[in-house]
């Protein structure tokens, strides 16, 4: 077994392996980039070196900084983790060349799995099933654009070398090819440094079904049993499960299968998934091997009880896999959620901020050892309260995983769990998560990739909140913070609201972020009786002040709530009965309720860099029309306009940075 590892990875993901490399012994070494500094997988590392500015570009894509890095520290392997140089066939060499060995597969099995076209043909000869398409090396556009319209639509354009679901397009119809193509190249390109394309069949109403497999170089195979990870927004995944819910016990064996001969098949070596297309009469398809460990690895291991970063390791050190085929035991049922900093009704457009405070469920950071014991409840995170997200890598910020002895206990665990996630700063899709959580299909495992197009309507309804028990924890805190007395409390340590043989009134101001209505309060105090006055009702208001980690107890009528509230400044975030809501404190002496202006002011969604300008100034547009193409965390966002208009000016030109809710153009809006 190696005594020292470097970690060519942030994140999660690094945290992850730096976990288990502390339970077996071996030292570890973390890189990190100039945005990076202070991060978690740093201090989570025995030691670290800095190899770079902000962007992936100057740091973790840095295959030279890498490789120097780790002999320096005079590591004996290096971890590629996922993303960044994980499945990069040059990395894997370079980590050779230097006398390091690479936890991953072979040379050949990433130059072979990394086209998605020579990967299918080579599950083709290997007799592994494959969905029709087009997966040749001719691609000039026409020739797509043929292949396309024999194929059939709708059809998906995939980047060959792509994953996580960049550069990828669904096209509906053939007169909407050769602006899907374009985008979809131009991702590809900026992505994965590779434009080129394949086009399949795109199924109607599939399953994304994938089967985590292990090999050793000396000759063992096996498959440690399925996963199903086909919510998704975007082509990239948002829930995942294992095993796969409602599949046959032969389904699951067949998949099973054809995983291990498609690793076979490529002489694989270490951990790789092997994903499936599935359609509703049960015949699934190959769509792609991941040469590395998946993000979603955890609910593999929570129904194993197996750390399969510990089997990364000792594969790699050349040991043989800790267990056959038949040892290999199934447990229960495990769930993993995301946890990103996005804009769920924003189009999952991501966020950016500072995470002014986080709070995670009761759980456990890592919860495998040589026992093989699992916890309830484990969160895997990259990140701290304090902590900034930026726009330079993906806006995780943690993995909630949850394990139950059947689906059912599982998803209840989820949904107690999900409503335990507290987060101040940037926007996250944690109410987004409730929500599919509590959706019949996905409670019933009517499950498919477009689950939430499906059902978008009543996952994003407005929502029910308990307004007026958040509103009595706000008016506790404000009421704290201005030196107030809570109820019981001795009235000399009050700096106001209590008055000698007198009662006191004050008026409160508050504007609800949720839906931007601005209303007012009434505090009244008349001997030992507080009470509030909103809408026009008026109910006896008793609270105590924070008792800890923000906390607060209130009564009002006849309703008693906990909860937390985080005071940001003149906001108030209240965390009561699994919900979130938040109030702005209106000072009425100091200020009024702002507003906003701007109709013709076209700003940004999230911060980015624009990749393309689609109109010039004069340009005469309709209402949607594309005008500026932004890239954020390598997807691309198309804006469109607001309305009818003429374009009086564009602000910002092709490669320029912008920040979140910059103005980018004028748009002189016609008149109705």
């Amino acid at each position: 077994m190696f005594n020292k590892i470097l970690i060519a990875n942030r994140g999660e993901i690094a945290c992850r392996v730096a976990a288990t490399c502390k339970r077996l012994g071996i030292a570890s070494v973390a890189v990190y980039s100039d945005a990076d500094a202070n991060a978690k997988h740093v201090a989570a590392c025995d030691e670290a070196v800095h190899i770079g500015g902000s962007t992936a570009a100057e740091s973790y894509l840095r295959v030279e900084r890498i490789i120097e890095a780790a002999r320096a520290t005079g590591a004996q392997a290096v971890h590629p983790g996922y993303g960044f140089l994980s499945e990069n066939e040059d990395f894997a060499k370079a980590c050779e060349a230097a006398g390091l060995v690479f936890i991953g597969p072979p040379v050949e099995a990433i130059a072979a799995m990394g086209s998605k076209a020579a990967a299918k043909a080579l599950m083709h000869e290997a007799a592994v099933p494959l969905v029709p398409g087009y997966h040749g090396d001719d691609q000039d556009p026409q020739l797509l654009h043929r292949e396309a319209d024999a194929i059939g639509y709708p059809v998906l354009l995939k980047a060959s070398a792509g994953g996580g679901g960049k550069g990828m397009r669904v096209v509906e119809r053939s007169e909407d090819f050769a602006a899907a193509l374009a985008s979809c190249k131009r991702e590809a390109a900026s992505s994965f440094g590779n434009d080129r394309v394949l086009i399949e069949k795109y199924l109607t109403r599939p399953r994304h079904v994938e089967v985590q497999v292990f090999a050793d170089r000396h000759g063992g195979a096996v498959y440690l049993f399925d996963r199903d990870c086909s919510v998704q927004r975007r082509h990239q995944k948002v829930l995942e499960e294992a095993p796969a819910p409602g599949l046959s016990a032969e389904i699951k064996r067949e998949m099973g299968e054809a995983a291990v001969a498609a690793a076979r098949a490529v002489n694989y070596v270490g951990a790789g998934t092997v994903e499936f297309i599935m359609t509703g009469t049960g015949h699934f398809y190959f769509m792609e091997m991941n040469t590395r460990l998946q993000v979603e690895h955890p609910v593999t291991e929570m129904v194993t009880g197996q750390d399969l970063v510990e089997w990364q390791l000792r594969v790699a050190a050349d040991e043989p896999l800790p267990l056959t085929q038949e040892q290999i035991k199934l447990d229960g049922h495990a769930i993993e959620a995301r946890i990103y900093a996005e804009h769920p009704a924003r189009g999952f457009l991501p966020s950016t901020g500072t995470l002014k405070y986080l709070r995670m469920p009761q759980g456990v950071e890592f919860v495998l050892g040589e026992s093989g014991r699992k916890a309830a409840v484990r969160i895997d995170s990259g990140v701290r309260e304090g902590d900034t997200i930026t726009p330079f890598y993906d806006p995780m910020i943690a993995k909630l995983i949850v394990h139950g002895a059947t689906r059912e206990e599982a998803l209840a665990r989820m949904s107690r769990a999900l409503r335990a996630c507290e987060v101040v700063g940037p926007h996250t899709n944690v109410e987004f998560l409730q929500r599919i959580v509590a959706s019949e299909p996905f409670a019933t495992g009517d499950l498919d990739t477009g689950l939430i197009e499906r059902h978008h309507d009543a996952l994003f309804a407005p929502l029910k909140k308990p307004f007026k028990e958040a509103l009595a924890l706000a008016c506790a805190a404000l009421l704290t913070r201005e030196g107030g007395t809570a109820h019981g409390a001795s009235p000399w340590d009050a700096l106001s609201h209590w008055r000698l043989n007198s009662g006191y009134t004050q008026t409160l101001g508050w504007r609800n972020l949720d839906d931007e209505s601005v209303f007012t309060v009434s505090f009244a105090r008349d001997g030992a009786t507080q009470t509030l006055e909103h809408d026009g009702m008026r109910e006896e208001f008793t609270w105590s002040a924070a008792t800890g980690d923000h906390e607060y107890r209130a009564t009002i009528g006849d309703a008693r709530v906990t909860g937390r509230v985080f005071v940001d400044g003149d906001t108030f975030h209240v965390f009561c009965l699994g919900e979130t809501l938040a109030f702005e404190w209106q000072n009425l002496l100091a200020h009024a309720a702002d507003t906003e202006g701007g109709e013709g002011r076209l700003t940004a969604p999230m911060p980015g860099k624009v990749i393309a300008v689609l109109v010039e100034p004069g340009a005469v547009v309709e209402k949607g029309t594309p005008l500026i193409v932004m890239e954020a965390m390598k997807m691309e966002h198309t804006i469109g306009a607001p309305a009818a208009g003429t374009v009086a000016e564009v602000l910002y030109a092709v490669g320029d940075q912008v920040a979140d809710g910059a103005q980018l153009l004028v748009l002189d809006v016609k008149s109705a």
